[in-house]
């Protein structure tokens, strides 16, 4: 240990076997496993030389693989399914499959469509796209509001909350738009073929390197003339509160000399109570939430388009990031006094506990990996 101080981080990697009641696994250092319940960490056994003609690992033991290492960088919201309601009930299954069929007919029908759309004038292609999208939304039950517009036409970066798969349709409702996805949509059944078909701009977010290139990407697009959807916030929330908005996609706003169009998504019922329930958060699998939509019942999507930030209107993209996101907390705001919803907890002080949880679990985490490099 005191040539590990005197040299920074040496390059040992540890195996333990697990005992029984499950422990933690100690791997290199600087990369964290989780801590499983058990009867704690206990002493680190040695390690057991391996014989002639033994097989690494012996008779009996299996060997523990270190988990992928995970970028510091991600960002990642601490909501997870507890923050989601439960609506689904055994009444509720023949309306949610009466939907999913309505649901499926218009994909395949704007699907086998898109060849003949992309052909027309960009008027009528943008015409049809919206009514395609808010008849995407009616089809799952949701009722759709809109308050105010977008221009147009022009190079355009539309910025908005992320709380659930819904809100693709909901901003391409407000305007059609490339949208920048992570790569892992790619996959998604249904939903990536028509990502993809949209033109959309698809980022590998574990690669922090391609960063600067992505932002190249949307700021030619939206030199182009294109409009482009950006979710700053870089992870879904549950809808009662929000993530700080990062900085990098604004900075292809000012490269490009483009203005920003800050976009709040509320859901909620339509008594006026706001509800999580389309949220698609933590474990969640893109089914279960499609499901748990499909099973609500009088379920309202609020889109608020705010006025637009003009093009100049901010010396640097961090206060053009701040500017947006003050823009959608307001319309939160607003939002919530003019339904007269009864907000139990606001969306920072929510944001605060989330946060600090999060916190906590990652400062145990961290205190039960130094106390087994204690023991070596």
């Amino acid at each position: 240990m005191g040539a590990m101080g005197a040299t920074g981080v040496s390059r040992v990697a540890v195996k333990l076997r697990p005992r029984r009641g499950g422990t933690t696994t100690l791997v290199s250092p600087g990369v964290s496993t989780p801590v499983f319940p058990g009867t704690g960490l206990g002493k680190v056994p040695r390690p057991r030389r391996v014989g002639a003609g033994e097989r690494p690992g012996g008779a009996g033991e299996r060997p523990v693989a270190a988990p992928a290492p995970v970028s510091a960088w991600l960002p990642s919201a601490p909501c997870s399914r507890v923050c989601v309601e439960s609506v689904g009930s055994p009444a509720a299954v023949p309306r949610a499959l009466v939907r999913l069929a309505a649901l499926l007919a218009v994909l395949v029908f704007g699907i086998v469509l898109i060849p003949v759309v992309g052909r027309l004038a960009a008027v009528w292609r943008d015409r049809l796209t919206r009514t395609w999208c808010r008849t995407i939304v009616r089809a799952t039950g949701v009722r759709l509001r809109i308050t105010g517009a977008a221009p147009p036409g022009g190079g355009l970066l539309l910025v908005a909350n992320h709380i659930s798969w819904l809100d693709i349709p909901l901003l391409a409702a407000v305007r059609p738009a490339r949208m920048l996805a992570k790569a892992e949509i790619r996959q998604w059944p249904v939903a990536g073929v028509l990502t993809a078909s949209s033109g959309a701009l698809f980022i590998q977010r574990d690669r922090l390197r391609a960063l600067p290139r992505t932002v190249e990407r949307i700021a030619d697009s939206l030199r182009g003339g294109s409009a482009v959807v950006v979710f700053p916030e870089g992870s879904t929330w549950c809808g009662r509160a929000q993530g700080r908005f990062r900085r990098a996609a604004f900075q292809a706003a000012l490269d490009a000399g483009v203005p920003v169009q800050p976009v709040h998504l509320h859901y909620r019922f339509d008594g006026g109570a706001a509800t999580t329930a389309p949220a698609f958060v933590g474990s969640d699998s893109l089914l279960t939430s499609v499901w748990r939509v499909l099973s609500a019942r009088a379920l309202v999507a609020e889109v608020r388009v705010e006025p637009v930030l003009g093009a100049g209107s901010a010396p640097d993209r961090r206060t053009l990031a701040l500017a947006a996101e003050t823009a959608t907390n307001g319309a939160a705001t607003n939002g919530a006094a003019d339904t007269g919803t009864a907000v139990v907890e606001t969306a920072d002080a929510h944001r605060r506990s989330a946060e600090a949880r999060r916190r906590s679990t990652d400062a145990h985490g961290m205190s039960a990996n130094s106390e087994a490099y204690a023991h070596l």
